[in-house]
């Protein structure tokens, strides 16, 4: 299973727009840098704006960030536009015969790896902050 791009179209967004405070940006300006239709920007700029990381306003004023980069994880912006809910992030087949072994303990046995699995992966979102991935991107940009 994979997580939804929405995700790192959220993080796009937001490192976009600290990048290229000095201009109003559209939600058609940043669904070209996405390549996609400014539809699922706007759609994605809302959930940012209900997670309170960014302010959008109608008209030329653009959208801006709430908060400070060193401010913003991975894990917020996962926690925004995604709608994988705790210890849910793998899909467990359902219905397996409990005459067989195997079938009668698979998902027992996997629901605990699992939700480790997820657990591992947010810790890992919450130590990258938007800061690294901006600093990242200006040092290769040169």
């Amino acid at each position: 299973m994979k997580i939804s791009s929405r995700f790192t179209v959220g993080v796009h967004i937001l490192t976009l727009i600290k990048i290229e405070r000095e201009y109003t940006l559209s939600s058609t300006q940043i669904a070209e840098s996405v390549n996609t239709n400014p539809v699922v920007i706007r759609r994605l700029m809302g959930k940012l704006k209900e997670a309170g990381l960014i302010e959008v306003s109608r008209g030329n004023t653009g959208a801006k960030l709430l908060k400070s980069l060193d401010e913003i994880t991975l894990f917020d912006v996962y926690k925004a536009v995604e709608v994988i809910e705790s210890g849910h992030l793998f899909q467990i087949h359902e219905d397996t015969n409990p005459k067989c072994t195997v079938g009668a303990n698979i998902q027992m046995v996997l629901e605990v790896i699992l939700e480790s699995a997820q657990g591992a992966m947010e810790a890992v979102l919450k130590d990258v902050t938007l800061d690294n991935i901006v600093n990242k991107i200006l040092v290769n940009n040169g």
